[in-house]
C-alpha cells in the first residue's frame, strides 16, 4: 500500500504521483490525474479502516468519544500558527494544550519506530492524531496543529466525519446520544504569500541562532532547534512550495464539507487576531444540532445565492425579452417615462419613493421585471403593495357606503447619491 513518509520537519510527504512522460495528450493526462485521485481515495479508505479497527479493538467503537468541536489548524510556513493557536484557545475557552503533529512524531513511540528504520506515513500519522483526540481531556473541544497535510490525510478526515455522523444517527434517541454529538469540524488556514513566508522563516532562523549564541555564551537556558529551511533562502522557498502543493491545495477541497476559515495572516499579530475573531464569530450550519440542520438545510446559503446572481439576472432579463416581449416593453416604457424623471429629482439623496396604480402591475411578472431592470442599471428597488378602500357610492336604502379596493404599488428606489461639496 503506498503511503506518505515523514520529512526532516516531521510532516508527512506525499508519495510521488505516477507519470507518463511519453504521453502528451491532455485527455490522457486528465485520465492519469483521475486515476491518481482514485488511488488516493482508495488508499485513504484502507488506511482509515485499519486505523479505526485498531482503535475499536482497544477501546470498543461504541465507547469511543471524540471531541464535540475540533479545529484543524494549518498554515503557510511562518504564518504564525504558534502565536495564533494560543489566541484561538483563549477565544474558544479551550483549556487543554493543542495536539501538535510534529510533537506526536517526536514522541518516544514515534522516535523508536523511526530509529528502527520505519518511516511514519499517512497511516501512522492518522492513527497518532485520532488516538490522541480520544483522550477524555478533549471531550469539549480540541485544536489539532498540522493535520491534515496530504491528500490521503484529507480523505481520512472526511471518512472520520462520516463515521462520527453514522454513530450519531445510530445512537440518536438512546442513552448514549450525548456521547455522540454532531461533529463540528473547522478548517483554519493561516495564509501568507511566498515572499512574506520566506522573510519570516529566515528572520525566525536568525533569532534562533542569536538566542542559541546567548545560551552558549552565558551557559543559561536551553538551546532551541533550528530548521535548515530557516537558514537557507532556497530551502525556505522549497518549503513554501511544498506547502502549496501538498497541503494548501488539498485542504481547499474541504471547503464544501466543513466550515473553512481562510485567514489572511499578513500584517501585525493584532490585525490577524481581529480577522480570526471576525471569522469565528460566524456560527455555521455545521454547528447546529442535526435535527435543526435537517430542518433548515433546504434553504440555500446567502453566499450561494449571490454567487451566480449576476448571471441569473442576465438570464431572466433575456427571457423577458424573448418570451414576454409586449409586457416587458410596457414595463421598460413605464420606467423611462414615469419613474426615471422622479428618480432624477432625488439624485442628491439617492432615495426615491414612487407610488403607482398602473394596471400593468396586475400581472405579478411585471413587478419582477421592474425590480430586475432597476437592478441591472445599478439601483436597488423594493416594491410594497398596499390595498386601500376608496368610497365609490352610498346605498340610498341602507345608507351603507360601498367601497372599492385600490391597489397602490409603492416602490422604494435606492442608488448612490450625489456628494455635494459644501463650503465652510
Amino acid at each position: 500500500m503506498p503511503t506518505s513518509k515523514t520529512s526532516e520537519e516531521g510532516q508527512a510527504k506525499p508519495s510521488p504521483k505516477p507519470t507518463n512522460p511519453a504521453s502528451k495528450s491532455s485527455d490522457v493526462s486528465e485520465g492519469n490525474e483521475k486515476a491518481v485521485m482514485d488511488l488516493e481515495v482508495k488508499d485513504a479508505q484502507l488506511i482509515f479502516q485499519a486505523v479505526w479497527q485498531n482503535l475499536e479493538s482497544e477501546l470498543d467503537g461504541d465507547n469511543m468519544r471524540f471531541p464535540a468541536e475540533t479545529f484543524w489548524l494549518n498554515g503557510a510556513p511562518g504564518a504564525g500558527k504558534g502565536t495564533q493557536t494560543a489566541f484561538i484557545m483563549q477565544f474558544r475557552d479551550f483549556t487543554e494544550k493543542p495536539i501538535v503533529v510534529s510533537d506526536l512524531l517526536s514522541s518516544p513511540e514515534a522516535r523508536k519506530m523511526m530509529d528502527a528504520g520505519m518511516l511514519a506515513g499517512d497511516r501512522e500519522v492518522t492513527e497518532l492524531v485520532f488516538r490522541r483526540l480520544l483522550d477524555p481531556i478533549y471531550d469539549t473541544g480540541a485544536i489539532v496543529d498540522g493535520f491534515p497535510r496530504t491528500k490521503t490525510q484529507v480523505e481520512c478526515l472526511k471518512l472520520l466525519y462520516q463515521r462520527l455522523n453514522e454513530l450519531r444517527r445510530k445512537y440518536l434517541g438512546t442513552d448514549k446520544e450525548s456521547q455522540f454529538p454532531k461533529p463540528r469540524f473547522h478548517i483554519i488556514m493561516l495564509f501568507v504569500d511566498e515572499a512574506e513566508s520566506v522573510r519570516r522563516q529566515l528572520a525566525r532562523g536568525e533569532r534562533a541562532l542569536e538566542y542559541n549564541h546567548e545560551v552558549d555564551a552565558s551557559g543559561v537556558g536551553k538551546q532551541i532547534p533550528v530548521r535548515k529551511t530557516d537558514l537557507v533562502e532556497e530551502a525556505a522557498h522549497n518549503r513554501y512550495k511544498t506547502f502549496k502543493e501538498a497541503t494548501y491545495d488539498s485542504l481547499r477541497t474541504l471547503r464544501e464539507v466543513f466550515h473553512y476559515h481562510f485567514i489572511n495572516a499578513q500584517g501585525t499579530v493584532i490585525e490577524v487576531q481581529q480577522r480570526i475573531i471576525h471569522e469565528l464569530k460566524y456560527q455555521s450550519s455545521l454547528e447546529l444540532d442535526e435535527g435543526t440542520y435537517d430542518r433548515i438545510s433546504t434553504i440555500p446559503l446567502a453566499d450561494k445565492i449571490s454567487l451566480h446572481a449576476r448571471q441569473l439576472l442576465v438570464n431572466r432579463l433575456d427571457s423577458y425579452e424573448k418570451l414576454h416581449t409586449a409586457l416587458f416593453e410596457q414595463v421598460v416604457e413605464l420606467i423611462k417615462t414615469k419613474f426615471i424623471p422622479i428618480v432624477e429629482k432625488h439624485s442628491i439623496s439617492g432615495l426615491a419613493y414612487i407610488n403607482s396604480e398602473d394596471p400593468v402591475f396586475e400581472n405579478p411578472l411585471s413587478i419582477a421585471m421592474l425590480i430586475d431592470v432597476f437592478t441591472e442599471r445599478g439601483f436597488t428597488a423594493v416594491v410594497d403593495i398596499r390595498r386601500m378602500e376608496v368610497p365609490i357610492r352610498m346605498d340610498r336604502e341602507t345608507y351603507e357606503i360601498i367601497n372599492r379596493v385600490k391597489k397602490v404599488y409603492r416602490v422604494r428606489i435606492n442608488f448612490p447619491g450625489s456628494k455635494i461639496r459644501r463650503g465652510l
